[in-house]
């Protein structure tokens, strides 16, 4: 019964843009799928490509290094801050994500929990 009224409370819009969104997501995956023969990117996609996870992963990291409850930041005395210092300088220091996740997450987690930054 709970189920019935999740439907009739949906907006008639917000079905059909859902609906509209799964049959775009079929077409565009199944096309390379159905395919009979391999299809080549071009060479400039394929330098694209290159770029889209730094581009991706900034997109998340900046807004969330930089910003507050909607604002931005007015202090340096951030647990952010300092894990995304420490983790620049492993990183630059030893490279590996690894090592560079690990010694952020080690300067993130007793700053923010054990100091409330």
């Amino acid at each position: 019964m709970g189920d019935m009224t999740v439907l009739s409370t949906t907006d008639g819009w917000t079905l059909l843009a859902c609906l509209g969104l799964g049959v775009v997501t079929v077409l565009t995956r199944g096309f390379f799928i159905a395919a009979s023969k391999p299809m080549p990117l071009p060479a400039w996609v394929q330098r694209g490509l290159h770029y889209a996870p730094i581009a991706a992963l900034s997109a998340v990291i900046v807004p969330e290094m930089v910003m507050t409850q909607g604002a931005l930041m007015t202090t340096l005395l951030d647990a952010r801050w300092m894990a995304a210092v420490a983790a620049g300088v492993w990183y630059f220091k030893r490279g590996g994500v690894l090592g560079t996740i690990a010694t952020g997450m080690l300067v993130y987690l007793p700053l923010h929990i054990g100091l409330g930054w």
